[in-house]
Parts: C-alpha cells; sequence; structure tokens
C-alpha cells in the first residue's frame, strides 16, 4: 500500500499554527489593507463591573476560527447542501488584522484607538468584523462610521443604564452613548429579558425612540419580523451580545439569563437580516474563557455565530455586487 502524503500539501489540525481567523492572511499593517472583510479583536473587559475575563475572547474565538474552513476554502452545511465563504477564503479576501492597543486604566485612550482603527478599515474599503471583549467596546466601533446606518443589538439587556458617580463607559452604558450620533437612524434592541434591568434603563431607551424587543415579542414576530424593523436595503450595523442566547447555551458568559434564544432563531434571524439590510459591520461579544468549561464551548458557539453570520453575508447578491465594484477598482 503506498501513501498518498506530500510535504507540500499541509493538513493544518487546528492546534497547528498561528490562529489568525479562519487561518486568515494576517495584516500588520493597515493602511496596506486590502481585503474585503476585516477581523480586529478589542480586548478589553474594563467596562465588566462583576467579572473579568472577556479580554481574552478575541482569542478564544480565533482558536476556535481554526475548527472551521480546512483547506483554505469555505464551509459546507449540510442542510443547505452549498458551501459559504468559498470565495472568500480562496480569494483571501478575509484579512485578520490583529488587536486594538488596549491601554489599561485609560478607557478613553482605547476607545480613541478602537474608533481609530475601525475608521482606518473603513476607508480601506473593507468591512470590519469586531471580536470584544464586553459589550462597552460597541460604542467606539459605531463612533467610526460617518454614513447614516441603523443599529440591531441583540442582548438580554438593554445596555442603556444612566450616566451616575461619572459611571459612562461600562457594558451597561454602550447603547445610551450611541443613540444621540448624528449618523444613527434608528436603534433597535432584541431580546430584552433580564430582571436585573432598572425601570430606567427600559423606559428611557423606549422614551428615546429606540424599539425594545422583549424575548415575547420576538417569539410573536420572528426572524422576519426583526430584519423588517430596518427599511429594506438600508445600511445596518450589527451588535450581537453572546447572552442573547439562553443560560444554558453559554456557560462562559457572565451575565447570560434565562429564557432566550436558541441558536436556531438567532442564527434565522441574522440571515433574515443580511437578506433584508446591507449589513456594513458586527460585533460580537462577552464570551469569557475563564468562565467557559474544558471543551470552550461558549467560545466555540460564538465562533459559530460569527463564521455563519458571515457566510450568509456573503452570499448576498448586494455583497456580491459591492465585492465586484471592489475588484473593479483593484
Amino acid at each position: 500500500m503506498t501513501s498518498s502524503y506530500s510535504p507540500e500539501v499541509r493538513v493544518d489540525r487546528p492546534y497547528v499554527g498561528i490562529p489568525s481567523f479562519l487561518r486568515a492572511p494576517i495584516c500588520t499593517d493597515i493602511h496596506a489593507l486590502d481585503a474585503d472583510i476585516a477581523v480586529v479583536g478589542v480586548p478589553t473587559d474594563e467596562g465588566s463591573p462583576f467579572m473579568a475575563g472577556s479580554r481574552f475572547g478575541p482569542r478564544a474565538i480565533r482558536e476556535h476560527s481554526l475548527r472551521f474552513c480546512a483547506g483554505g476554502r469555505g464551509y459546507y452545511n449540510p442542510e443547505t447542501k452549498r458551501m459559504y465563504l468559498d470565495h472568500e477564503m480562496r480569494h483571501r479576501a478575509i484579512a485578520d488584522i490583529g488587536d486594538v492597543d488596549v491601554l489599561p486604566t485609560n478607557v478613553e485612550k482605547t476607545f480613541d484607538n478602537i474608533t481609530r482603527t475601525v475608521r482606518r478599515i473603513l476607508d480601506s474599503g473593507a468591512m470590519p468584523v469586531v471580536l470584544g471583549g464586553d459589550h462597552a467596546i460597541t460604542y467606539p466601533v459605531v463612533r467610526a462610521y460617518d454614513e447614516p446606518l441603523h443599529v440591531l443589538h441583540f442582548d438580554a439587556h438593554t445596555d442603556y443604564a444612566p450616566f451616575i458617580h461619572d459611571l459612562r463607559f461600562t457594558n451597561g452604558h454602550a447603547f445610551r452613548h450611541i443613540r444621540p450620533m448624528a449618523h444613527l437612524r434608528t436603534l433597535s434592541q432584541i431580546g430584552i429579558r433580564s430582571l436585573r434591568h432598572s425601570e430606567d434603563m427600559v423606559k428611557d431607551s423606549i422614551d428615546d425612540g429606540n424599539r425594545v424587543v422583549t424575548m415575547s415579542e420576538f417569539h410573536e414576530i420572528g426572524p422576519r419580523g426583526v430584519a423588517e424593523i430596518v427599511p429594506a436595503g438600508e445600511k445596518c450595523y450589527v451588535s450581537i451580545d453572546v447572552d442573547v442566547l439562553d443560560l444554558s447555551l453559554v456557560p462562559g458568559c457572565v451575565s447570560a439569563e434565562p429564557n432566550g434564544m436558541s441558536y436556531a432563531e438567532l442564527r434565522d434571524t441574522l440571515e433574515a437580516i443580511a437578506r433584508h439590510t446591507e449589513i456594513i459591520g458586527f460585533d460580537f461579544v462577552e464570551v469569557n474563557p475563564q468562565l467557559d468549561v474544558g471543551t470552550g464551548i461558549t467560545a466555540y458557539l460564538g465562533t459559530h455565530v460569527v463564521v455563519e453570520f458571515l457566510g450568509h453575508i456573503c452570499e448576498q447578491p448586494w455583497w456580491i455586487r459591492r465585492r465586484e465594484a471592489r475588484a473593479s477598482k483593484g
């Protein structure tokens, strides 16, 4: 029996190599970024008032991403019998630009670094995919945009805490900062259900004109109803806290709550949004590997959300048109 092994063809098991996201090329010079999608980590959790550890989330998500897209190709979904991200992987259209520089105890300067990095991604023409970190990071990310956009926020909590005792930059404040931004058209918060809200955190969001979709309303309107909150074809930024999923699914999340979404509910809703709107960026936050069980199931589930959402984005006609227009300029 002869062996077909060739040392020129790497096997690259998930535990081998440098863990860039999906083994995408690493771009160490953001000014030279040439990609359709730029993945960036924001490893800070100074906004978490209970337990630290989500600063290690970007690294854990990258490590688990090595379990997808083997051999430089996309992933195959046996349910749909289709390949996803195949063009992006084969043409090296995804770049991992590493992590934003975090300045411990200097939250505002760290936030400036986040905004500056995301602006450079946008200036290059790439779509940012941001891996957190705690949910405080969404404020400086959305601040980096200039064009009008809608924000869809998936979470168990509104993150709309009042500014008291000069507390402004925790993971409970991000969307109170985002609401007054001049380029924000609408803010909608989906999956809200925590009993640890104050009345003001929910009432203020509603009074400010935001749409707050509780889990009971989510079950009434479903994935398509959530997508249709945003007018068809308009630009949308999506922020996903892992605790929008049910507590039983995410042991590695310090803020997990019962009565959350199933994976299928979140997946189908994100797919509906990708079909209905033009996604111009998204983040995924609050995975805490220090609380996760030995297999890292929360980090794996988070990676699954990011990879599958990215796959659905990249199959949309609006994305293909954008990709082709970008290629014609290059």
